[in-house]
């Protein structure tokens, strides 16, 4: 693959992975690449950006991020298209979406050049309500009640089918979400490569297991005021009634992979 402009995206407030990407920020100039780094990272010969949100504007060949997972759901949120990522854990926790560490990163950068990688690419989801469509998520939606006090009804629709149920909300995964919040409350570990959603419920008042059907539309309606969580980092809202429509977003993820391995995120968790 080219790497004639790559973004160095570290993870926020830590000095370890602030300092990892000026090293690797380095090492690319010295490629003769050109470099976008992100602030406060500030290296002589790349060009710093104030935030994430302006990698947006630019037209690269990959994103490197330097950090746990949360560092990587930020990165795919800000990207143009479907920019590939090269995900090195560094100060993050189990780094389940993570591919290399820092020691693997000069042996990554040639096999890019020689094309001896493979590219990964992942389901993603987006939400829309009220005619405004929002950030697409990775992982997960959450939709849930912003009022604990009362129990809310969502109504959850898919296909021809309809569940209607007393809940504090409901997440739509992916398969790379189904390793993290579903899992938390029982739901299924699926392979990454399937192009399915799992629905599933949250403190139903009569138990409802969770369900995987096929990439298409979810529309949720609730009897109260919603928050609509996207990667357990970006919240939105929707008021009552306000239909919530969830569906595959039109571009994928895509990571960069030195070698060709399914169940990649359940290894990591020990399966």
């Amino acid at each position: 693959m080219k790497l004639n402009k790559v973004a160095i995206v570290s993870k926020f407030g830590s000095k370890i992975s602030e300092d990892a990407a000026e090293m690797i920020s380095k090492k690319l100039i010295a490629k003769k690449i050109k470099v976008y780094t992100i602030a406060p990272v500030d290296v002589t010969g790349a060009e710093k950006l104030e935030s994430l949100e302006e990698l947006s504007k630019i037209k690269l060949d990959l994103a490197v991020t330097l950090g746990g997972d949360g560092t990587t759901l930020r990165a795919f949120r800000n990207l143009r298209n479907e920019t590939p990522i090269l995900t090195i854990n560094v100060g993050g926790n189990r780094g389940i979406l993570s591919e290399i560490t820092l020691d693997d990163f000069d042996a990554a950068v040639t096999a890019m050049i020689k094309d001896q990688i493979w590219l990964d690419k992942r389901t993603r989801v987006v939400a829309l309500c009220n005619g405004e469509e929002f950030a697409p998520a990775l992982n997960e939606i959450y939709v849930n009640r912003k009022n604990l006090t009362k129990t809310a009804e969502f109504e959850i629709k898919f296909q021809n089918d309809t569940v209607k149920q007393k809940m504090d909300g409901v997440i739509i995964s992916t398969p790379s979400g189904s390793t993290g919040h579903s899992f938390s409350i029982g739901g299924p570990l699926l392979h990454e490569s399937l192009d399915v959603l799992i629905i599933t419920p949250v403190a139903p008042v009569h138990r409802l297991p969770s369900i995987v059907v096929p990439d298409e539309k979810i529309e949720i309606n609730c009897s109260h005021d919603c928050n609509i969580v996207m990667d357990a980092q970006m919240i939105k809202s929707s008021e009552v009634d306000q239909k919530i429509t969830i569906k595959k977003f039109k571009n994928q993820a895509v990571f960069v992979r030195l070698k060709k391995k399914g169940l990649r995120q359940m290894n990591k968790l020990g399966f």
